[in-house]
């Protein structure tokens, strides 16, 4: 089976996920990837060493198999990247708000306690590893209209101080990313309508957008072992928009 380290990766069909999966392939290790999008998955068949897993991680079944695949397939589990999320919301007085954040709380959240539930017994007899979940900007402040996804995201973000307090002793490492805007599928249109992304863009002091890829690598850190002191953590990758108070515009771009 060989000694290349093993990831399992959530969310892993599309965006920051999908980078996620293509880094960790390129750099040699061993991936599961699983996600509830079956064909976004199939375009992982070219890469060496990634198994796919279609399934809802908000159910404890998938997390389970996944782990069990990664054992499997690979003989161990070394990190474990809880990507998976969804957004949405709406008004809060709105028809169906609680019906649709409950939705939103499984995916964001749920997911993330079982993922982490779930990998952790692996990652114990593996001697110590590193779980990082996606959180988000929206966890470390309030939006307007977001409600939902904001309680979600900041769940993640102190869950994971929790959890990385429990499991510490044990050589096993639970950190967050909080990505702010972020070139994807997700937010394509977004990113395609000129006067929005214009608006966005002036409100990041770095004046662009991250790539998937720019998000991935700090994950990449987060599951290394230059991160072996690192626990407990969240990591905004936001080219500087949380550093912000908002009052004031930052700096204009001069290139």
């Amino acid at each position: 089976m060989g000694s290349s380290p093993v990831v399992l990766v959530t969310g892993a069909a599309s965006g920051i996920g999908e980078a996620v999966v293509r880094l960790y392939a390129e750099r040699g290790h061993r991936v599961v990837a699983v996600d509830v999008d079956k064909y976004g998955l199939d375009a992982f068949a070219e890469l060496d060493g990634v198994a796919t897993l279609v399934g809802d991680v908000s159910e404890e079944a998938t997390n389970e198999r996944a782990v069990e695949l990664a054992v499997e397939r690979f003989g161990r589990l070394d990190a474990a990247v809880l990507n998976a999320g969804t957004g949405g919301g709406g008004p809060l007085e709105s028809a169906g708000a609680v019906e649709r954040f409950d939705r939103l709380f499984a995916v964001n959240v749920r997911s993330v306690v079982l993922g982490i539930r779930s990998a952790v017994p692996a990652l114990r007899a593996a001697g110590g590893g590193a779980i990082v979940a996606t959180s988000s900007v929206s966890g470390l402040r309030g939006d307007p209209g977001t409600w939902a996804y904001n309680a979600t995201k900041a769940a993640v973000i102190n869950l994971v101080r929790a959890t990385a307090i429990d499991y510490a002793a044990e050589g096993i490492r639970i950190n967050a990313i909080a990505p702010g805007g972020t070139v994807t599928a997700l937010t394509a249109a977004q990113v395609a309508d000129p006067e929005f992304s214009a608006f966005i863009t002036r409100r990041i002091p770095a004046q662009r957008w991250a790539e998937a890829r720019e998000q991935a690598e700090v994950v990449w850190f987060l599951t290394s072992p230059a991160a072996s002191y690192v626990t407990g953590v969240t990591v905004p990758v936001d080219g500087g928009l949380s550093a912000n108070g908002g009052i004031l515009l930052p700096p204009a771009a001069t290139r």
